[in-house]
């Protein structure tokens, strides 16, 4: 079974590991011995309360160094059966204990992290490939199940997802399905909610329900799949998904162009689209990341990808031809260097160490807005003392817009007397940057990466305050004892005020 992998090192023993946002709650070994009745793995070691209280939120990577998680599970149980799942939460939930599904923990927002204590509901024992259909291009699977472990299974099918997130080594089915994530051929095949047909899941009160099923259209009332996708676990707990799938590409297309401006690219790359040509891979970067990431200079990279059948593929790719065809013609090497690193974690951890604090920030927005919208939030970024780098690339692409990645880094200036607390405060103020522009031009505030601890705050500026009010009200209907990932997308609960680092 494949296992969840740790983001970085804990600067001292599992024993010393402590909660730095709250408490948890305590648990008396009555209650730890309830879990012990209803499922086989239960599990209250250090080392697995520590490392099942943390995620690859970049904030918290300086924290594990200083021996802390955001807050501190009470408790790790590890189902294997959905009716595991179901006694777990019928249990929880007549004694108001929270309960926090993950699995690979990848996640880079807090999703996954036990905000309140309480159980780590672990995933990872549900995993594997029940079914594929070949025929209709459809497989169930179970939650727990690891990017190349579903992918190679599916492979030896003659089929494939297409989900490639760059987590996709130590991300979930589960994972995917909780924040509505998306991989980096999604101009292709699609986000995760466009590939999902029908889920299993578990209500807090522990009843089990199926939502939509196999069927490739459906008109039975309204769609109830979309409640639990992108829910992070608020509602439910997903234990089995249906996904609807392609034949494994049979050739593949490369191509990469040079822009004077990455306005320029973005308009190339709102006409490649219009014109129904989706490229697998359409990812424009602007001068600072071609500089940083290819050693090219003066240019706003473009590197396309595509695969599939062989004259759809070629079409495709013709329209891009066309469409770039006042650019610079590059080389395909930098498309080949980029499919050799798009996974590649190791500096995030490396710049952690050095004390630098950097993120990413993904959004999304229509194309009218694309353009002034990364010169908003690149400005204010700069303008932020310590800023090291601000920079932008549009990764995911669609008719209607696209998805901006931007980045940040910095680090204290000479002479801060508190550098923890001046980190603290760059973090919060870059995200504060890139949040208000997105939020000012019409765009939606998280593309992929959900929402977690670290966006919770910009939940109700972006939704308003009715939508939030809707979203508190499916919350209450679907699980009233608040039990389940408590105090995520920005809702309140019972248990006590939302923490944000200070």
């Amino acid at each position: 079974m494949t296992r969840p992998t740790p983001p970085i090192e804990f600067g001292r023993d599992f024993s010393e590991v402590t909660g730095r946002l709250a408490r948890g709650i305590d648990m008396p070994d009555t209650w730890i011995k309830t879990m012990k009745d209803v499922c086989d793995d239960v599990s209250v070691t250090d080392e697995d309360l520590a490392e099942s209280s943390r995620d690859w939120w970049p904030l918290a990577l300086h924290w594990s160094l200083e021996g802390q998680v955001p807050v501190r599970a009470s408790v790790v149980v590890r189902p294997k059966s959905t009716q595991e799942v179901a006694a777990i939460l019928k249990a929880c939930n007549e004694n108001r204990i929270p309960v926090t599904p993950m699995a690979g923990r990848s996640g880079v927002c807090g999703s996954s992290v036990p905000l309140f204590g309480g159980v780590a509901l672990d995933m990872c024992s549900m995993a594997g490939v029940i079914d594929v259909d070949e025929n209709s291009l459809i497989a169930t699977v179970l939650p727990g199940t690891f990017g190349p472990d579903l992918e190679l299974a599916l492979r030896n099918k003659g089929c494939t997802l297409g989900h490639w997130p760059q987590s996709v080594a130590i991300s979930t089915v589960g994972g995917w399905l909780a924040c509505r994530g998306a991989g980096q051929y999604s101009t292709r095949y699609g986000k995760i909610e466009d590939m999902v047909l029908g889920l299993e899941v578990v209500l807090a009160d522990g009843t089990v329900i199926r939502t939509d099923g196999t069927a490739p259209r459906s008109a039975t009332g309204p769609g109830l799949t979309g409640l639990f996708v992108g829910s992070e676990g608020i509602l439910g707990v997903i234990t089995e998904a249906s996904f609807k799938l392609h034949p494994t590409p049979e050739v593949e297309r490369r191509v990469a162009f040079g822009f004077p401006s990455f306005a320029d690219g973005l308009e190339t790359c709102r006409r490649i689209l219009r014109r129904g040509s989706t490229p697998a891979v359409l990812r424009l970067y602007d001068e600072v990341e071609t500089k940083r990431n290819f050693n090219l200079e003066g240019q706003n990279l473009l590197i396309v990808l595509d695969e599939g059948d062989a004259i759809c593929t070629d079409a495709a790719m013709s329209v891009v031809e066309q469409e770039c065809s006042g650019a610079e013609v590059l080389d395909i090497s930098y498309v080949d260097k980029w499919l050799s690193h798009r996974n590649d974690t190791g500096a995030l951890q490396d710049l952690t160490r050095l004390g630098i604090v950097v993120d990413t920030i993904e959004i999304a927005a229509s194309w009218t807005a694309l353009d002034q919208l990364s010169q908003d939030a690149i400005a204010c970024m700069k303008a932020i003392p310590g800023n090291l780098n601000a920079s932008v690339h549009q990764s995911h692409a669609y008719t209607s817009g696209a998805c901006l990645y931007f980045t940040f880094a910095g680090n204290a200036p000479e002479g801060t007397q508190d550098p923890k607390a001046w980190a603290a405060d760059f973090y919060k103020d870059s995200w504060q940057a890139v949040m208000d522009a997105t939020i000012a031009n019409g765009g939606a505030i998280s593309h992929h990466h959900g929402i977690g601890i670290n966006r919770a705050r910009f939940m109700q500026p972006s939704l308003g305050i009715g939508t939030m009010a809707l979203l508190s009200a499916l919350k209450n209907a679907l699980d009233p004892n608040g039990i389940l990932n408590p105090g995520k997308l920005g809702l309140g609960t019972s248990l006590g005020e939302l923490p944000w680092p200070e």
